[in-house]
């Protein structure tokens, strides 16, 4: 008997000491609670560290813990955190520490990463340089750069997660979402874009308050912010445009809207009554490439502010990755990964992912890389897809991939090789961005 109570007491200890993490259904309760308490009692203010260590008594570096989801804390703990906002503490809302990476269900990447996902790549120092850009400049504007699936959307809900701890207010919008209808018109889609960035901030449509025929509708949209959005908020409005190459092809609503934009990141300036105002404001625009859409220099944002230029995987986080799906050998995995996708993220991604199934191997990954089985397929066969779409692309990428020397590309066939991540530029030279881009077009494109 007293044998019996002592294992069960060691069983006890053995399992206190192993701690416990918060689950995703756990997070999402507290995050609810936590935005029920800042709407009712907080003036809609987020709560930063310092505000939940002095609600709950806990320690900020204990709370930082707990909401990083990777650390074990003691059950205590979540209790008295989920107590703090009128929660009870369920066996649903936690795990055993074997809720790490090597113990989770590993899903296939498809887009932007989750928040809490362990398989978000730190690309030091863009975060930081991100980030000190909208905390730290008055109607500040930053530009993030990448082609398409390099993890730009990833970052920038990385960021923000971040900077909404330090009493800043944040809208995303993803410019994909504008119906084609709505962009035949500049009003229509400036009213589109006043309406979604109140109603993500909880606000009124306005619109016919605000809006007078009498004037031109740059004018107007500048009207609603000025006088109806920003006047609302009470800490720094971050504005983030994702994928806002899709204004690009419409040069009847470009370099009005762009020229409006670079406006407003000016007004801060200006030293008039409106300026506090527009210093609460900072845009973030977020695109594939180098921007070709015909306008004044002095009148795009795309020469003003802070450009932050994503690069791809180096071979460190490449092997860090690796690491992180658990693979035999990372080091020499990642050498051979990069060989032949080059720095692009989802690419990698996508191969770590296969490998870590049973049934994949490194060689077998390789030798059907191209193949109408291969793990790419889908992916190649959009990107061959997506080239047909410009016909007049196609001789310049035959030439490209025999490693032809071309002495001049006009720039909106470069634009459009570089925007969907085909091409990279080397000593002033477009090449392939990847082997397997190489070898799968030099194939697919044989005349």
């Amino acid at each position: 008997m007293l044998l019996s109570i002592l294992m069960s007491q060691k069983t006890q200890i053995a399992k206190r000491k192993r701690g416990i993490l918060l689950s995703k259904k756990g997070w999402q309760r507290l995050q609810a609670a936590e935005m029920r308490y800042v709407n009712q009692h907080n003036d809609s203010k987020l709560l930063t560290l310092q505000d939940l260590s002095d609600r709950t008594g806990l320690s900020a570096n204990t709370l930082a813990r707990v909401r990083g989801r990777k650390i074990v804390v003691d059950q205590q703990t979540l209790e008295c955190y989920f107590r703090a906002f009128e929660l009870v503490l369920n066996p649903e809302d936690y795990t055993d520490s074997e809720g790490s990476v090597s113990g989770r269900l590993v899903l296939p990447p498809s887009g932007q990463l989750a928040l809490d996902s362990p398989f978000y790549i730190s690309r030091s120092p863009v975060e930081a340089v991100f980030q000190d850009a909208i905390l730290h400049q008055s109607g500040g504007l930053v530009r993030l750069k990448a082609p398409r699936q390099s993890g730009k959307s990833s970052l920038v809900a990385k960021v923000l997660q971040d900077v909404r701890s330090q009493s800043v207010t944040t809208v995303m919008i993803n410019l994909r979402l504008v119906d084609g209808e709505v962009m035949q018109d500049l009003g229509r889609f400036l009213k589109w874009f006043c309406a979604v960035v109140a109603r993500s901030l909880g606000l009124e449509n306005k619109l016919n308050e605000h809006w007078d025929s009498l004037f031109g509708v740059s004018y107007n949209c500048t009207h609603y912010f000025e006088n109806y959005i920003l006047p609302q908020m009470k800490i720094p409005l971050v504005v983030v445009l994702d994928d806002v190459d899709v204004v690009f092809g419409h040069d009847h609503i470009a370099a009005d809207f762009f020229g409006m934009l670079r406006t407003w990141h000016e007004k801060g300036r200006y030293g008039d009554r409106h300026s506090e105002l527009w210093q609460q404001l900072r845009l973030v625009l977020v695109y594939a490439t180098d921007v070709y859409a015909p306008m004044n220099l002095t009148q795009s944002p795309f020469n003003a502010g802070v450009l932050i230029d994503l690069p791809g995987f180096g071979l460190s986080q490449v092997q860090e990755l690796a690491k992180r799906y658990t693979l035999p050998d990372p080091d020499q995995i990642a050498e051979e990964m990069s060989k032949l996708v080059g720095s692009n993220p989802f690419l990698i991604h996508w191969g770590l992912y296969q490998l870590s199934l049973p049934e994949v191997t490194i060689d077998q990954l390789f030798e059907s890389a191209i193949s109408p089985n291969g793990i790419y397929t889908s992916h190649l066969r959009q990107k061959l897809s997506d080239l047909r779409q410009a016909p007049e692309s196609i001789p310049i990428m035959q030439a490209i991939v025999k490693g032809e020397v071309i002495k001049y590309v006009e720039p909106l066939i470069a634009f459009k090789l570089q925007s969907q991540g085909l091409v990279s530029v080397e000593n002033q030279q477009l090449i392939p961005s990847c082997d397997l881009y190489r070898k799968f077009f030099l194939q697919a494109l044989a005349a």
